[in-house]
Order: structure tokens, then C-alpha cells, then sequence
């Protein structure tokens, strides 16, 4: 069995994250996973090994009395910033409209994410612990996004950009970071996508035929969550279906 590990989630109830849970409590680690509003699967539900709490990352200012506390109290071996929104917010709406957009979409898929880095940093310098940070990205962080999804892109750019600066600074002293930049992947959330533009067309730009499926994230984020890889620091891992190769 692998080294038991605490892990803090963001997102845990679907898709990717729900793939990353399940596959961090089959080897044992511990699983403390939020969502917003969503109830927590009975598959996680069911285990000894996971702690689920909800929090609206949204909500900055709450989540002192929530997530900083389990940050805290559980002292967390591994984060990882999964929970994000994809917002449609096209360049010829109001100017208001297309603000509030790009402000939630920036607090949800970076802001929080930052805060939620600088607290799990903050408590391994403070007790002289390693640590892991992991953040999904997205592809769009690399070749951009059509352009009523542009907040989406540059918040995950920025998610990018945000690991490279932890790692430069810190890996020296025990917390390494990692990006993770997922393409098209077949979750609940793309089913419409897929219904309304066909599967032809979501895997054209892919080597393969079929979808990427969630669970190839979920085992890249186990890998790098091993430990075993420090020296990757900084480093964006690329899941793509291969719609592009850096």
C-alpha cells in the first residue's frame, strides 16, 4: 500500500474530481474533498477515509472560518486546486455583464486557488514539512480558448503562471508545485457539448478516436501526489489527446 497521505480537493463530486477522490481513497490515502452546493457521492460518502465540507470559493471571506481551519487542524501532505467554472461571456455584451463574468471567473478558478496555496504554504513553512501542490489547468492556459470563454482562458493562464512562481520560490524548501493542463475530457459537464457538436468534432484536432477519459487526469495527479517527482517542479503536465505537443 502506498504511503497513507492527506489530501485537500477542491471539487470533489464530478468528473475530474470526483475521479481524482475515488482513486486517492482506493490507495489509502485521505480524502478531505469541498463542493459548492452539491451532495457528496455515496462512494465517497462510504469511506472512513473521506471528509467532505461545502464552500463557495466564490465566497472569499468564508472561507477563513472553513478551509483555513482544515488546512490547520489536518495539516494537508498534498492540495489540489481543481474546482473551476466555464462561463460564456461574449466580447459584444454589455460591459457590466462581461465584467461580473470575468470577476467570477477569476475569485473561483485563481483567487481562491491562490489563497488556498498561500495558506497550505504558509503552514508547511511554518512546521517544516513537504507538501504538494497541484493545479488543474486547462489547455487553454497554453493555445487559448474562442473568445466567449476568454475569462476562462486567462484564469487558467494565470493558474499557471501562479505554480511556476510557488515553485521557483519555495521547492527549496519543501513545497513543490505542478500544473496540469487537461483538453477535452468526457465528464457530465461536456455531455452537451458533445451532443450538440458531435464527437467528430471534439476529437478532431486529437490523435485518437475516442475522448479523453477523466481518470487519466486523476492518475497524473496521483503520480505527481506520489512525491516521487520533485524535481518536475514548476513543470506543466500536458493531457491533451495529443491536440497539441510542447
Amino acid at each position: 500500500m502506498s504511503e497513507t497521505k492527506t489530501v485537500l480537493l477542491t471539487g470533489c463530486t464530478r468528473g475530474i474530481g470526483l475521479e481524482i477522490a475515488s482513486l486517492c481513497l482506493r490507495k489509502g490515502w485521505r480524502v478531505i474533498g469541498t463542493a459548492r452546493k452539491s451532495s457528496f457521492p455515496e462512494n465517497l460518502k462510504s469511506s472512513d477515509l473521506f471528509q467532505g465540507i461545502h464552500a463557495d470559493l466564490e465566497d472569499i471571506p468564508s472561507l477563513k472560518s472553513s478551509i483555513y481551519n482544515l488546512i490547520s487542524e489536518h495539516q494537508p501532505d498534498v492540495l489540489v486546486n481543481n474546482a473551476g467554472i466555464f462561463i460564456d461571456s461574449d466580447f459584444e455584451s454589455d460591459d457590466d455583464s462581461w465584467l461580473n463574468t470575468w470577476d467570477k471567473t477569476m475569485t473561483v478558478n485563481l483567487k481562491s486557488a491562490a489563497l488556498l496555496s498561500k495558506w497550505f504554504l504558509q503552514m508547511h513553512l511554518q512546521h517544516e514539512t513537504k507538501g504538494i501542490i497541484i493545479n488543474i489547468a486547462s489547455r487553454a492556459s497554453y493555445r487559448g480558448d474562442t473568445q466567449e470563454y476568454a475569462a476562462y482562458a486567462a484564469s487558467k493562464a494565470g493558474m499557471v503562471a501562479l505554480t511556476k512562481s510557488m515553485a521557483r520560490d519555495f521547492s527549496k524548501r519543501g513545497v513543490v508545485a505542478y500544473s496540469i493542463a487537461p483538453g477535452f475530457i468526457e465528464t457530465d459537464m461536456a455531455k452537451d457539448a458533445v451532443e450538440t457538436l458531435g464527437k467528430d468534432y471534439i476529437t478532431r484536432d486529437s490523435v485518437f478516436e475516442d475522448i479523453t477519459q477523466p481518470n487519466e487526469v486523476a492518475e497524473m495527479v496521483a503520480f505527481l501526489a506520489s512525491g516521487n517527482v520533485p524535481h518536475a517542479t514548476g513543470q506543466t503536465f500536458h493531457v491533451n489527446g495529443g491536440s497539441y505537443m510542447i
